[in-house]
């Protein structure tokens, strides 16, 4: 499967999960549109700090 994990980097903290099984991200000039593999869907005002397509991790940073 090809899905990554969404991960929210809070400063200071542990990366904490946001969605998993992640299929989409949309940018959208208000933030990203995440869509997972059955369909559901978040929206978050953050930015793609990271990607690590081998170990499925997608890092995002809020943005304000």
């Amino acid at each position: 499967m090809c899905e990554s994990n969404a991960y929210l980097r809070k400063q200071g903290e542990q990366d904490e999960l946001f969605l998993e099984a992640v299929d989409r991200v949309v940018p959208y000039e208000d933030g990203l549109l995440l869509e997972d593999i059955f369909g559901k869907r978040k929206m978050i005002k953050a930015r793609i700090a990271e990607l690590s397509l081998v170990d499925h991790k997608i890092i995002l940073e809020r943005i304000e």
